[in-house]
């Protein structure tokens, strides 16, 4: 009941903007204006997600798990950590549900509300002596809820850039959302690196909170911005032929299942290398190296930095030479270059673990990672689009990103040589490889009346 209840109040809602858009169509925004949007609510959504995750490492365990050891207490705040990638598939088939029912819009800005509403919250968490058990418990369910808003937040993000931009200009706009990411990488570890500046008592006692409460300034900015841009085009139309379906996730499973594996399976190479590099890499540099932590760091911003504006640049060369060609090239690249990145790691200079950094960010992910946006969800037909394209960028987080640096770990202290972490990622990315040569774009369907009439499946 509630249910129905829900679907009945946003339908009216999609309904009346149907109209509005019916009316002035030529008033529509640019696509340029839904990328940026799309653009910047993405990286609003993953400051939150990465200052949860730096937290963790930094301050997390003291906070709310003091009654374990150290080492106990940091594996324990890590598992907080990693309960998000468990909670976004599930955000993917919820939000995916509605974005493809009822509106992309809509549900957009419903995920950005979930993110920033339970970010700002974790700010003000008692810790654990004040309210005992309760605040690990609590942190662990604000984390959950994170974990489903990303989860709808990439599929939504990316299907309201692509579904508006011109046909030669896709993966372009789509790209985007992809710059996104980085972007809120650079964000929110430069605002850590500045309150680490602080004593540490004050950083411990309330200084680990600014990060999070600067979050609700960011999700006001980008409500703002996302109650301005219109509805999908694409997703207009596919509402006027009536060809929604009753429940996206089965007719999925039911006609799709294949594209959803070959999706999955695509961010193996683009994955990988990025956690690997913005998370393992931070470990391992001052571990086994001797790096200095602050030097690493410094080279992930900058590389970080960087990557915001290769992305967009690939895409376009994507636009050109199509986007199977570059995917193929970036799967290619991880296979190859990951090789380098580790060498130039293992001099323990911190100019060459620049130069490591910029390697594996800016050119190889951003190359294996720029037209993910447009490829995946092209593998998808409209009324099944938001939940495909959520669920296997999802699912493909939850095998490929997260056990990453886990494994990458234990393979340098089996064998000792960090040959065996590249020879793990190249492998990963021939596995992408293949899935990105066996992946096949959907077939547009024929606009005649009788073809939209026998589609629909919605009573």
């Amino acid at each position: 009941m509630i249910h129905n209840t829900y679907l009945m109040a946003m339908s009216q809602e999609f309904e009346m903007e149907q109209s509005m858009s019916t009316v002035a169509h030529s008033h529509l925004p640019p696509a340029r204006r839904v990328a940026a949007a799309s653009m910047i609510g993405t990286t609003i959504e993953w400051y939150d997600y990465y200052i949860f995750g730096t937290a963790a490492v930094l301050v997390l365990n003291d906070q709310f798990f003091p009654a374990l050891s150290p080492a106990a207490g940091t594996l324990a705040a890590l598992a907080t950590f990693a309960v998000a990638f468990i909670a976004r598939p599930f955000g993917g088939i919820i939000f995916g549900h509605f974005g493809d029912k009822v509106s992309r819009k809509t549900i957009l800005v419903w995920s950005l509300m979930l993110m920033g509403m339970s970010t700002f919250i974790v700010g003000f968490l008692p810790n654990y002596d004040a309210i005992g058990i309760w605040a690990p418990i609590l942190l662990v369910l604000l984390r959950f809820l994170q974990g489903l808003a990303v989860g709808g937040e990439w599929g939504g993000a990316v299907l309201m850039a692509l579904e508006h931009a011109p046909e030669k200009k896709k993966a372009f706009y789509a790209s985007w959302t992809q710059s996104g990411v980085p972007a809120a990488l650079v964000l929110s570890s430069t605002i850590f690196l500045l309150m680490q500046q602080m004593d540490e008592a004050s950083f411990h006692a309330w200084g680990w909170r600014v990060p999070f409460w600067i979050s609700a300034l960011l999700i006001v900015v980008g409500l703002f911005i996302r109650l301005r841009i219109t509805e999908s085009p694409e997703f207009l139309k596919m509402k006027s032929e009536k060809r929604e379906v009753r429940v996206p996730l089965f007719e999925l499973i039911r006609t799709a299942w294949w594209p959803l594996i070959l999706g999955t399976l695509t961010l193996a190479s683009p994955n990988i290398i990025f956690y690997i590099s913005s998370v393992y890499l931070l470990s391992y540099g001052p571990t086994h190296v001797g790096l200095n932590r602050d030097s690493v760091f410094m080279a992930l911003i900058i590389a970080a930095f960087i990557q915001v504006f290769t992305i967009p640049m690939v895409a376009m060369l994507a636009d050109r030479l199509g986007k199977k060609k570059i995917m193929l090239a970036g799967a290619a690249m991880v296979a190859l270059l990951i090789y380098p990145v580790f060498w130039l790691v293992n001099t323990g200079q911190p100019m060459a673990a620049l130069g490591a950094m910029i390697i594996a960010l800016p050119i190889t992910h951003a190359t294996a990672y720029a037209v993910v946006a447009s490829f995946i969800p092209e593998l998808f037909q409209p009324e099944v689009r938001f939940t495909g394209s959520s669920l296997a960028y999802q699912i493909g987080g939850i095998i490929t990103s997260a056990p990453a640096p886990f494994i990458a770990e234990y393979l340098m202290q089996s064998t000792g040589s960090s040959m065996a972490v590249a020879t793990y990622i190249a492998v990963a990315a021939a596995v992408g490889f293949t899935a990105i040569a066996l992946s096949r774009p959907a077939k547009k369907r024929i606009d005649r009346p009788e073809a939209r009439a026998s589609s629909s499946v919605t009573p």
